[in-house]
């Protein structure tokens, strides 16, 4: 099932570029970045840490309009000013259709999210309450996994644009398992994510695309030729060699 693109591509302008010896322009993602063609569907960016897969959805989010820190674009709210200037270096291609609904998830900055939803529900006296659209519990009253999941499941409307920054971080392999089932239910409601994993479950969802990300540049793959896929798969049909080559008895 392919759905009509909300973003269709993006591309890094160059020309803008003072100096490529500095951050964030020094990552090896953006080192390596000309133009990226999305999937309808999903599109995964993996690789290590430090690769800049972070850097370049918060770029890619704000450029789309949403809040550096995370939420739907009516959220405006600073905890602290430390994004990347990346956004203004990159174009985005938009498709023809506009979403009805979008959502731009940062794992490490949920928690910021999660106060500024309560701190804007004690502060306006109309209902209902903007909880509501998250299952209608306190964010902070939640386990960070349940809290994460009340976000997939109840703010999440379909025929939207999702764009999640390490949404497994606080899921257990088994709520990672039902993500799945929460993403291709959000895929057949015409929306379209992208998101940075380092979760070879999330990574499993066929009618995705798979761009990996190294010091050798960006490389699209197929699943089982990912990294993660082969070290998972590695550690876990021998985990004895596996802990004896890192010196673990």
């Amino acid at each position: 099932m392919l759905n009509e693109n909300f973003i269709i591509s993006f591309e890094l302008i160059k020309d803008k570029i003072n100096s490529i010896n500095k951050y964030p322009f020094n990552l090896p993602i953006v080192q390596h970045l000309d133009k990226i063609e999305l999937h309808s569907n999903v599109t995964f960016f993996v690789g290590e840490n430090g690769t800049g897969k972070s850097t370049l959805l918060e770029a890619l989010a704000v450029q789309y309009g949403f809040n550096p820190e995370g939420g739907s674009k009516n959220f405006n709210f600073a905890t602290k000013e430390t994004h990347s200037p990346l956004a203004d270096f990159i174009r985005i291609a938009k498709g023809f259709k506009k979403p009805k609904d979008g959502y731009f998830l940062r794992a490490e900055s949920f928690y910021n999210v999660a106060s500024n939803i309560d701190q804007l529900d004690r502060e306006e006296s109309s209902n209902p309450k903007l909880i509501g659209s998250y299952g209608g519990k306190s964010l902070h009253e939640q386990s960070h996994g349940e809290s994460f999941f009340s976000l997939f499941l109840h703010r999440f409307f379909g025929n939207g644009i999702y764009i999640l920054d390490e949404p497994e971080a606080a899921l257990s392999p088994q709520r990672q398992l039902a993500f799945l089932v929460r993403m291709d239910e959000l895929i057949r409601q015409n929306s379209q994510l992208i998101i940075a994993t380092h979760s070879p479950i999330l990574q499993s969802y066929p009618k995705a695309k798979i761009i990996q990300i190294s010091e050798n540049g960006l490389e699209e793959l197929t699943y089982k030729e990912t990294d993660h896929y082969e070290l998972y798969k590695s550690f876990l049909n021998n985990p004895e060699y596996m802990l004896s080559k890192l010196n673990i008895e």
